[in-house]
């Protein structure tokens, strides 16, 4: 067993996954968010942003004041209204990256370090390549763009291809060969976020996955899934650790964690950025979600 894991990481959660009311940036952000930056377990936080501009200097302050690290998850921004950044249609495209540089513009504000994006829906193998330049393209754009303004760090999340997002990026090796083409461009803050609950649902062990995207991970999420189609929880929707019919639990989240050793992106004094995403569903409140992240890191970590 290691040394306490506040010596190797910085341990955040996903506000609009715990908190479901708050992901389209409506409902009381500044109440649950005041629950996060209130709960000392947590050094970071994945946070969506807030419509209500009446509220959004009181959000700013609270997550300065809390000493949180902040990643602005734009995520939602693409997923809910259906955008994509690598479509082949280029008016989709240009609102897509138009979404993405309000998210970038509000994730200044807010002190962010880091904004994560995802890739659209895969297209088909004839327009693989035409889908990943395209991808390439929008990246090195909002890049840019980011970088006008300071040092914030884009990164993209890696999803399934076949089950539920049916992303482009995709499979490890896709994701490194699209991150290393950015970087190549003039990027190099530019990485990779890799989601534990995600593993399951593109059929890789914690060993090759990490192993081949580790020049390039930036950021890391710990959740769950179900790859049962008769479980109402079936796909990406981020149940609690252990949940029946689930493919993560306490040994799963400690087996990621010895692959995220072996590649030293957990290392003593670095405390790189790796956020719990879990969802409540039924029967589970936001707060149970809470408290079943802790006491599951808490039981891994005696097998690490």
């Amino acid at each position: 067993m290691k040394k306490h894991w506040d010596l190797y990481m910085k341990v955040g959660i996903v506000h609009g996954m715990v908190f479901p009311e708050c992901l389209a940036g409506e409902g009381p952000i500044l109440e649950t968010l005041t629950k996060i930056a209130e709960d000392g377990f947590f050094s970071a936080v994945d946070y969506g942003g807030c419509k209500d501009p009446a509220i959004k200097d009181d959000v700013a302050a609270l997550l300065t004041a809390s000493r949180l690290t902040v990643n602005f998850s734009a995520q939602p921004a693409l997923l809910l209204p259906k955008l994509d950044l690598n479509a082949l249609d280029d008016t989709l495209r240009n609102k897509s990256m138009q979404a993405i540089k309000s998210a970038i513009d509000e994730a200044y504000e807010v002190g962010a370090e880091y904004l994560t994006v995802l890739s659209g829906p895969y297209p088909g193998d004839a327009a693989r390549e035409k889908g990943m330049a395209l991808l390439i393209d929008s990246l090195k754009q909002l890049c840019e763009y980011a970088k006008s303004q300071g040092n914030l760090a884009l990164t993209l999340e890696i999803f399934d291809r076949d089950i539920d997002k049916k992303s482009l990026i995709g499979p490890s090796e896709a994701a490194v060969e699209f991150a290393k083409a950015v970087r190549e461009a003039g990027y190099p803050t530019f990485g990779l976020m890799h989601d534990l609950s995600h593993l399951p649902l593109l059929n890789e062990t914690p060993e090759h996955a990490l192993s081949t995207t580790k020049d390039y991970l930036t950021l890391v999420h710990l959740g769950n899934c179900v790859k049962d189609p008769n479980n109402p929880l079936y796909g990406d929707q981020h149940p609690i650790f252990g949940v029946e019919g689930g493919e993560n639990d306490a040994t799963e989240l400690a087996e990621y964690l010895d692959a995220l050793f072996e590649i030293d992106y957990l290392e003593k004094g670095k405390r790189p950025f790796v956020s719990f995403e879990v969802k409540p569903h039924k029967g589970i409140t936001s707060e149970m979600a809470i408290a079943n992240v802790k006491r599951t890191l808490k039981e891994a970590w005696t097998q690490v």
